[in-house]
């Protein structure tokens, strides 16, 4: 199996909402076989059901259970409509695939088919009492998590629990994309800069649907560039919107011989960005939220204010690491592909532009971009300064514009982790 089938199905396992419910419902029949072989085995005697009474109990727990699906996703649907459209669309396919979510409707359909199963079983000889009271229990359970399932629902969709967990899962890929801390390394790029700049390149073009570009294959990349003895030049960057015949891939030399239907299975494409490649998309999505609250529709500056604890967390993260990622080389050391990701300006531009630009006039976003700008200049190195010093200095202008009287315009400077109510000291206190 190529990579890009081993992405596409490890990309349904972890996102595919329908996929842990439907293996629930293929498992509920075997369980309901080996419960049947105890019962069978031991002869298990405790409640002492008759016939009518086992079918009844169990035709009224199927019953229960499937209004217990139906009630959950209905559910679902609604609480994500809803947190869609106050928060941001890109948080639909983030929730759909939270495990929670999916192992409680997954108990929901084993306890509904192992029940129906098990009605189908009983008969007017003995009655299976190990096998109605299994089911019993399973519906008790799915009484328990239900509960549990709807507390979930209601405080797991609000603002702060989505941005934190945004935080947490783009943690993980910064590490995975930039995986060296910010004193490690560096020489290695301009080496590959040198080798992919001599000759005319081989210009491979894409020629799958139009999409955008989801993730590549790194080692196998560096394998099929060692075969063919050249170097692979990646040309769109994870994120990119990539149409039908644009240039995917740059053939150093240009005389290589590479395999280019192995290339296109080195590469994913799809209907939206994601976050497995891409730690740029976790900042575009908090941006969203926070510009969604600060517009005039919403006016919501505590919830921008939440986006930016976050990005404040995740600027401080990613700034101690070094984001030239360099080429990748094959076992003997041979650079063998090179590819481009966002540098330090670019997430600190798109970290905070957007935000100073719709929430200078709400008295708490200046405030609070000041304390975390601040803080940056802090506690990262002296090479990350510049950007941030220059958003810095933006965000100063902005407020000038912005504010006629004095008074305002010196509150409005103030930093404040709070963005409004902090104290001064707070300006200065250590992130998380």
């Amino acid at each position: 199996m190529t990579w890009l089938p081993r992405y596409h199905l490890r990309h349904f396992v972890a996102t595919s909402f329908w996929f842990v419910p439907a293996l629930a419902m293929v498992a509920a029949v075997p369980a309901m076989r080996l419960v049947l072989w105890l019962d069978t085995r031991t002869q298990w005697h405790w409640f002492g059901f008759s016939v009518e009474g086992a079918q009844a109990i169990l035709s009224g727990l199927s019953s229960s259970m499937l209004t217990f699906i139906v009630f959950a996703v209905s559910g679902l649907l609604l609480a994500v409509q809803i947190a869609s459209g106050q928060l941001t669309p890109r948080i639909i396919s983030l929730v759909f695939a939270r495990p929670m979510l999916r192992i409680s409707v997954g108990v929901f359909v084993f306890a509904y088919a192992f029940t129906l199963a098990a009605l189908g079983r009983i008969e007017t000889v003995r009655v299976p009492e190990l096998l109605v009271t299994v089911a019993v229990l399973l519906t008790l359970v799915s009484i328990a998590v239900f509960f549990w399932f709807v507390q979930q629902l209601g405080t797991g969709l609000r603002p702060v629990f989505i941005l934190q967990s945004l935080w947490d899962t783009a943690c993980g890929v910064v590490d995975r994309v930039y995986p060296d801390l910010l004193n490690a390394g560096g020489a290695a790029a301009a080496v590959a800069v040198g080798l992919v700049g001599n000759g005319t390149p081989q210009i491979i073009l894409h020629v799958g649907a139009s999409g955008t570009f989801l993730a590549f294959g790194q080692r196998e990349l560096v394998a099929l560039a060692r075969s063919a003895g050249c170097v692979l030049e990646l040309i769109p960057q994870v994120g990119d919107f990539v149409a039908h015949g644009d240039p995917l891939f740059r053939v150093h030399p240009g005389t290589a011989r590479v395999n280019e239907r192995a290339l296109y299975h080195c590469v994913a494409f799809g209907h939206e960005r994601t976050l497995e490649q891409d730690p740029a998309f976790a900042f575009r999505i908090m941006v969203d939220i926070a510009s969604r609250a600060l517009s005039p529709a919403v006016n919501d500056p505590t919830t921008a204010v939440l986006a930016i604890d976050q990005i404040h967390r995740l600027l401080a993260y990613l700034g101690q690491r070094d984001l030239d990622t360099g080429p990748m080389r094959d076992a003997h050391g041979q650079v063998r592909l090179v590819y481009a990701t966002p540098n330090w300006e670019d997430f600190v531009t798109l970290a905070v532009s957007e935000i100073r630009s719709f929430g200078v006039g709400s008295i708490q976003i200046p405030r609070r971009l000041s304390a975390m700008l601040e803080h940056l200049l802090e506690v990262l190195p002296a090479s990350r300064a510049p950007a941030v010093r220059r958003e810095l200095s933006l965000l100063e202008r902005a407020v000038d514009r912005q504010y006629v009287e004095d008074e305002d315009r010196e509150r409005a400077r103030h930093p404040d982790r709070q963005g409004l109510g902090g104290s001064a000291a707070s300006a200065t206190r250590t992130s998380d």
